[in-house]
């Protein structure tokens, strides 16, 4: 499924996976967030991901109206405020997506797999 928007001249499609990394590559930027998790289904061990599989570790879906969902697994930093990093991350994402785009982010979910110390 791809995020579709119409303009005098066509049609701009954007990919999942586009939406994903953006999204990925901004959320590593955000204080507080050491990277994103991937979650092995299979044992249940969460695994921090590599800056070049950041989309890894984000659902991404698209509403009938053409609305972004967006699922974030992420590792946060040892000792700072789980609330305050997730509130710096929706308000970055939101903004920085919904510019990237040009589509409406609708709901941002985040799942905290673990806690790192940084060292």
């Amino acid at each position: 499924m791809k995020g579709r928007m119409e303009n005098e001249l066509g049609t701009i499609s954007i990919d999942m996976d586009v939406i994903a990394t953006y999204a990925g590559s901004v959320a590593v930027e955000c204080f507080g967030i050491v990277g994103m998790a991937a979650v092995s289904m299979k044992d249940g061990l969460v695994k921090l991901l590599k800056r070049d599989s950041l989309k890894h570790g984000i659902n991404v879906s698209l509403s009938d109206d053409n609305k972004i969902s967006l699922d974030f697994h992420v590792i946060v930093a040892y000792g700072v405020s789980i609330s305050a990093v997730a509130e710096n991350l929706i308000s970055n994402v939101k903004y920085r997506v919904e510019e990237f785009t040009g589509m409406e982010l609708e709901r941002l979910n985040i799942y905290v797999e673990g806690v790192r110390a940084i060292d």
